[in-house]
């Protein structure tokens, strides 16, 4: 019955999925911007990836997860992730955190989409997931800023770990959403690298086409 009511949709373009669909309709699976190789270098990360290019469907879909209460996303995102990072990067790694909004953002919006995802990633990965990591100062979006230093600056000094304990000599994934210069994911591995963890690689569901120059 609730099937009838609330058929399943395509996570990415709201499409009914078909009998034989899960998560995302064929069209989907086939056509989606599939993220294929890091071309850049984000600073104190070791290496990094993502599924896809936020553009187009990408773009709508994560908009409705971070700003529509779409939690649910989080476990398809998650489950996609996973089998990307499994067959792009054999490495082991010790433990999963994710990159935190602040707590006025989650006062706001009701929950930490990253935090979410990280939650549904480490059980598809079979890792712990800790929290590292806390946002001590609010600052402005960093999708309104442009300019790359300046992201930078908007970002540096505004996380702080929970305990260093936790993650010294540690091999960490740092999940987000979404990386455009990777100004947040270079800073948050700095704290963290600071702090005594071994490495820190980065994963997000989507990252800014501007990867691609």
């Amino acid at each position: 019955m609730l099937s009838l009511l609330f058929p399943p949709k395509c996570t990415l373009c709201k499409k009914i999925l078909d009998k034989n669909e899960t998560d995302l309709c064929h069209d989907c699976r086939k056509n989606a911007p599939e993220f294929k190789k890091a071309k850049r270098n984000i600073p104190f990360i070791a290496h990094w990836t993502a599924l896809w290019y936020y553009k187009d469907d990408v773009r709508g879909s994560i908009h409705r997860f971070k700003f529509s209460n779409r939690r649910g996303y989080s476990a398809v995102y998650a489950r996609l992730l996973a089998l990307h990072l499994q067959s792009a990067d054999p490495d082991t790694y010790d433990l999963l955190t994710w990159v935190p909004v602040s707590g006025l953002r989650r006062f706001k919006r009701g929950y930490d989409q990253s935090a979410l995802l990280a939650t549904d990633l480490g059980s598809e990965l079979n890792l712990p997931v800790v929290h590292t990591l806390r946002k001590i100062r609010h600052t402005p979006p960093q999708s309104m800023i442009r300019d790359a230093a300046k992201r930078r600056a908007n970002v540096l000094g505004a996380y702080k770990t929970v305990s260093d304990q936790q993650i010294l000599g540690k091999r960490i994934i740092l999940v987000d959403d979404v990386v455009t210069t990777g100004a947040t994911a270079s800073e948050c591995a700095r704290v963290l690298l600071s702090a005594g963890a071994k490495e820190v690689f980065f994963a997000a569901v989507a990252a800014a086409e501007y990867d691609k120059k």
